[in-house]
């Protein structure tokens, strides 16, 4: 994929691009969230995101040395501030981390995690979509994808963009990096 092809949302004050790979410096008190339980909203964290039109399948690897509670890293596919869903690894403390996806429609976010075992540090994910269809799916270190969700936004996807974010919600910053970034036909088989 080209580089020159993606756009920033956001773009943080550390960052560098070289060889396929995306180095982000999170900074404090950034994160993608609206509304729901919590009462705040946030559109405020970095992403590199490329236009998408039709069925797709978007993935990436991510490494990451996750330092504070809630810091991630991972997929973001937006359409508009109050439309979009993200995948990530969440830091939540040195016992477990949890591994969720946040789908935000008509500007209220839902928040689904499992808890894994603390330390991770790498993980990779694949989002693919039909229409307004979304299957979203992870990788740990050396296996394969395995499902984690499907959802359905409500709002049609037509170009919108796909890439990665990565934030920390509290006052903590730690480095992200991103490589095997891979776009292409939609590989979501049907039932």
């Amino acid at each position: 994929m080209n580089p020159e092809q993606f756009y920033w949302i956001n773009q943080p004050q550390e960052f560098a691009l070289d060889k396929g790979a995306l180095k982000i410096q999170t900074e404090p008190e950034t994160d993608f969230w609206q509304k729901t339980h919590y009462g705040f909203s946030k559109a405020n964290a970095p992403a590199f995101l490329i236009k998408i039109e039709g069925d797709f399948t978007f993935g990436v690897k991510t490494a990451f040395d996750t330092q504070n509670r809630y810091d991630q890293c991972g997929i973001l596919l937006y359409i508009d501030d109050e439309n979009w869903i993200k995948v990530a690894v969440e830091h939540e403390n040195e016992q477990y981390a949890r591994l969720g996806s946040v789908v935000t429609n008509l500007g209220y976010s839902d928040w689904a995690t499992t808890d894994i075992p603390f330390p991770v540090n790498e993980m990779g994910y694949r989002l693919s979509i039909k229409d307004q269809d979304v299957l979203i799916e992870f990788a740990e270190k050396n296996s394969g994808y395995q499902q984690m969700r499907i959802c359905h936004l409500h709002k049609p996807v037509k170009n919108s963009g796909i890439g990665v974010y990565a934030c920390s919600p509290l006052k903590s910053s730690f480095e992200a990096v991103f490589s095997e970034f891979s776009l292409g036909s939609c590989i979501w088989k049907a039932h």
